[in-house]
């Protein structure tokens, strides 16, 4: 399963809503292809179609899913209040800004690239560590100080985070949080989360 359909699984499940998955047939690119451009025309997955509205872009899929269904389930927004909001939508920025780009780099060299047979690249995953270490630095001191990257509760600023990190922590490498008390304690509890155990039971690539 890919991290971005995994982000909105998420999302889906800690709001406790209904869905369907609709499977999209890759392997003869018909997500390149009408009708699954008319959801997404890029051509990307996940796309997201709910009534008349179609969204695509897995992080604002589940902005949009939290924000119309915030009385139901938990608020991952932290939308009672402009400043929880704020600081939730601050950390969300450093995720996909911050913390998805050497992520990326690395679950790809490491995970990725020798399904398809391709050696992985050391010096990139040793580069890309390096650079996510840094980020995971801010986040240890941030998490010194609030549970949650967003404050005291679980938001998408933590949500965004996991898929990847259900990959990534399957590794050698997962000393790079463990050894971090503060970041290694908020992994253990959000993967501990029942939406979290759920979706990562199916997340296989």
């Amino acid at each position: 399963m890919s991290t971005c359909t995994a982000r909105v699984l998420l999302c889906l499940c800690e709001k406790g809503l209904q869905y369907e998955v609709v499977p999209v047939d890759v392997h003869n690119s018909a997500h390149k292809q009408q009708p699954y451009l008319s959801l997404n025309p890029f051509g990307q997955i996940p796309a997201l179609e709910d009534g008349d509205v179609k969204v695509f872009e897995s992080r604002a899929i589940s902005k949009y899913l939290a924000g119309k269904y915030k009385d139901t389930g938990i608020d991952p927004l932290g939308s009672s209040s402009l400043t929880e909001s704020t600081i939730v939508d601050t950390w969300m920025e450093v995720e996909s800004q911050q913390f998805n780009s050497p992520m990326q780099a690395i679950i790809r060299q490491m995970v990725v690239n020798p399904i398809f047979g391709i050696a992985s690249d050391e010096k990139i995953i040793e580069t890309e560590l390096e650079k996510l270490g840094k980020v995971l630095d801010v986040y240890e001191e941030r998490l010194s100080k609030c549970k949650y990257l967003g404050g005291d509760f679980y938001s998408l600023a933590d949500l965004h985070h996991i898929p990847y990190l259900v990959y990534f922590m399957r590794n050698p490498r997962s000393s790079i949080i463990t050894s971090r008390p503060h970041v290694s304690a908020r992994w253990n509890d959000i993967s501990s989360r029942p939406a979290t155990v759920k979706v990562a039971d199916t997340m296989t690539l």
